[in-house]
């Protein structure tokens, strides 16, 4: 299949060149675009698109849970972190209520930025402080 869109070839290309970490920041900036989308549906009272703007955010959540490293030290309060952002995305659905979607976006938000500095400090090891970032 030819991607005839520029910008679509050059996602295509981001992703299938992305390390495991540079994915993991994309899923937190995705939930958190399927959020702003679902927060702007909610309150122009688009149910529909509302609905599956949050459903989108709900399985990148899933996504990123299914992705944790067992092994590792934080994972079990992670997944529970991960539960919790899960349960009021689907909480905000349900009620209508932008004040839980505004809790769930800061959690997202609080771990993306937390992975984006993983990722520079990551970079600045391995490249020294005068490498790429």
């Amino acid at each position: 299949m030819a991607l005839t869109n520029p910008y679509q070839a050059y996602q295509q290309n981001s992703v299938s060149t992305a390390s495991p970490g540079e994915l993991t920041l994309m899923l937190y900036n995705g939930c958190l675009k399927f959020i702003k989308q679902a927060r702007t549906a909610m309150e122009q009272k688009q149910v529909q698109e509302k609905n599956i703007n949050l459903q989108k955010a709900q399985r990148i959540i899933q996504e990123l849970m299914i992705t944790l490293n067992p092994e590792a030290e934080v994972s079990g309060s992670m997944m529970q972190m991960y539960e919790y952002i899960n349960r009021r995305l689907v909480e905000a659905n349900i009620s209508n209520d932008p004040e839980i979607l505004s809790e769930a976006e800061g959690y997202v938000t609080e771990f993306r930025d937390a992975w984006k500095q993983v990722i520079q400090s990551a970079r600045r090891q391995q490249f020294g402080q005068g490498g790429p970032i």
